[in-house]
């Protein structure tokens, strides 16, 4: 539950950021799909830069080398 708590604190702060650093006014229809472009494209390289976080610690040595 917490998990899912965060989620959506986490994804309503991220939109509100992107409101507030481009002055968008949802009232306005042109400024609503502006925010939905923005948004969009933020998840898209937010999961891009994920997947490739992922794949480099998954790359790292997370054992010792044994010594002999």
């Amino acid at each position: 539950m917490r998990f899912i708590v965060f989620l959506l604190m986490f994804f309503i702060l991220s939109g509100l950021f992107i409101i507030s650093n481009n002055n968008l006014n949802m009232g306005e229809k042109k400024d609503a799909k502006e925010f939905l472009k923005l948004y969009l494209g933020w998840i898209d390289t937010f999961y891009s830069n994920s997947q490739g976080l992922t794949g480099e610690i998954i790359k790292l040595s997370w054992f010792p080398e044994s010594k002999r």
